[in-house]
């Protein structure tokens, strides 16, 4: 699977991310989170093939996360309902989400980076 890229434009962390992957002239595709969140197939996948915590994927410290107060509802929501969530909002989803079928990135740490991206 080429490696798929979820951000927002007008996100800096997204951009040294991207900027980064292009730096290492790492191929990938890139998807504007908010025209093209991860559909629910993919963050199954996601959620399988990384062993990931769910929640983890959330954007925590969005306004939309905080607008929905999500922090208080989330623990009764079931893990369907959460999925559907995100795929419904981009704004929801911890960005960038880097995803290769393999692996799997959220946010932007270059230790990290450099860890899963430089060796595939």
């Amino acid at each position: 699977m080429t490696i798929q890229f979820f951000g927002y434009p007008k996100c800096s962390t997204c951009n040294k991310a991207s900027k980064w992957l292009k730096d290492h002239n790492i191929e990938f595709v890139q998807h504007h989170i908010v025209e093209t969140p991860p559909s629910k197939e993919l963050i199954k996948e996601m959620l399988s093939t990384s062993g990931i915590e769910l929640k983890k994927l959330f954007n925590t410290s969005g306004m939309k996360y905080r607008e929905l107060q999500l922090k208080d509802k989330l623990p009764s929501m079931t893990e369907e309902e959460q999925i559907e969530l995100l795929v419904s909002d981009g704004m929801l989803v911890k960005r960038p989400l880097v995803f290769d079928g393999k692996h799997l990135t959220l946010g932007f740490k270059e230790e990290e980076f450099e860890q899963i991206w430089s060796n595939n």
